[in-house]
């Protein structure tokens, strides 16, 4: 089974897993080769390895959009037939053009944009990064001149995250904390803790020891501030939620055979099943191939080695040390075969498995990234 199909068939196509499996490539290798098939395609990632920018011919990812140019793939002996651009996601920036969308006046959006808690929630802030991700891919997708968006998302952890980003949102601004904060409050000012019940004022004033005045009115600034947005926040966090299932969307996961990440694939495909979101297909790269044990005897072997080496290389003494790196590598393989097979097993039949072979060297151009492209799409 082939991911043509996928490519070919989605807008949206979003990898996922753990760490080290190879899926800032995998994503790499699918953009170029929507590209070179013809389709217009951005490659979008929340964690800008230098190796993507690398791969793709680029000096570094930016937060706006970089053509790849059609001389790199001719370049590298590849016809591209469509079109390929990259991008990084600016946290911030896609915060900030939320709150310019859905402030109620210009005073309002300055008050926010302005505020120092708010401009530390809008760029560090746990969270935050993974749904305004899910923002970017939301405003992309509906921008016509993309045929194809290939998200690249942080390790499984961080992406486990994203699926409830929009939902978590909302949580949190509609939270009791953040009412009862804005209700302590709201048009009190500096004059807060005198307008307040006892209770809350000990509380107050405890805290203000501790971090001032000045904070807590920061926080009540933003506090306020957000629930001023709440209305347009939440609409937009549910439109968020419900592309995230849109039938346009496919969630791919990458793994390799190690039996940890093995493990987590099958733990994100069900957690992906639970949310009612599209799992397209499961790509294990770093597969080891089974090479078959030569039929020569090590007599034999020694001869044959003799006569394909230089003479200032001792035939005999190479011939036990090849010896036992085909023994290795075939332990490997084997092993590989018995987690792929048990994957399969895991996710059910009807799911579809491409492997990718362990290759001898990084792949880090567009000629690598195309054989890589080669293998997912195999048959189309």
């Amino acid at each position: 089974m082939s991911f043509a199909e996928v490519l070919g068939s989605h807008r949206v196509v979003v990898t996922v897993g753990s760490g080290g499996v190879g899926k800032t490539t995998t994503a790499a290798a699918m953009a170029v080769h929507a590209a070179m098939e013809g389709r217009t395609v951005l490659c979008l990632t929340i964690d800008p390895a230098r190796r993507l920018a690398n791969s793709l011919g680029l000096d570094e990812m930016r937060t706006s959009e970089q053509d790849v140019p059609r001389s790199l793939f001719e370049s590298n002996g590849l016809e591209c037939k469509g079109a390929l651009s990259a991008m990084m996601l600016d946290t911030k920036r896609t915060f900030d053009g939320l709150v310019e969308k859905y402030a109620s006046d210009e005073e309002s959006r300055d008050r926010i944009l302005n505020n120092q808690i708010y401009q530390y929630v809008a760029s560090s802030l746990a969270g935050t990064q993974e749904y305004m991700a899910m923002e970017k891919l939301h405003e992309v997708r509906k921008d016509p001149k993309w045929d194809l968006v290939v998200l690249d998302t942080p390790p499984t952890a961080s992406a486990l995250d994203f699926l409830t980003a929009p939902e978590r949102l909302i949580d949190a601004i509609d939270s009791p904390a953040m009412r009862w904060f804005l209700q302590v409050f709201e048009g009190a000012g500096k004059e807060a803790f005198g307008l307040v019940g006892r209770g809350a004022t000990v509380l107050l004033k405890g805290i203000g020891k501790i971090t001032g005045l000045e904070f807590l009115e920061q926080v009540a600034e933003f506090v306020s501030g957000i629930n001023d947005l709440f209305g347009g926040f939440k609409e937009r966090a549910e439109q968020v939620s419900d592309a995230l299932r849109s039938p346009e969307v496919a969630f791919v996961l990458v793994t390799s055979p190690d039996p940890l990440a093995i493990g987590e694939a099958r733990f994100f495909s069900d957690k992906l099943e639970d949310a009612g979101m599209n799992r397209e297909g499961i790509i294990v790269n770093q597969v080891h191939t089974l090479i078959d044990e030569p039929d020569l005897s090590a007599e034999e072997q020694v001869a044959a080695l003799r006569a394909a080496l230089p003479e200032s290389i001792d035939a005999a003494d190479i011939q036990p040390r090849l010896s036992e790196a085909l023994r290795a590598e075939r332990g490997w393989a084997i092993a590989d075969r018995v987690q792929v097979d048990r994957l399969g097993e895991q996710v059910g039949e009807d799911a579809r498995i491409v492997e990718v072979p362990a290759f001898d060297q990084d792949v880090h151009d567009l000629a690598a990234l195309a054989r890589v492209a080669s293998y997912l799409t195999v048959g189309a």
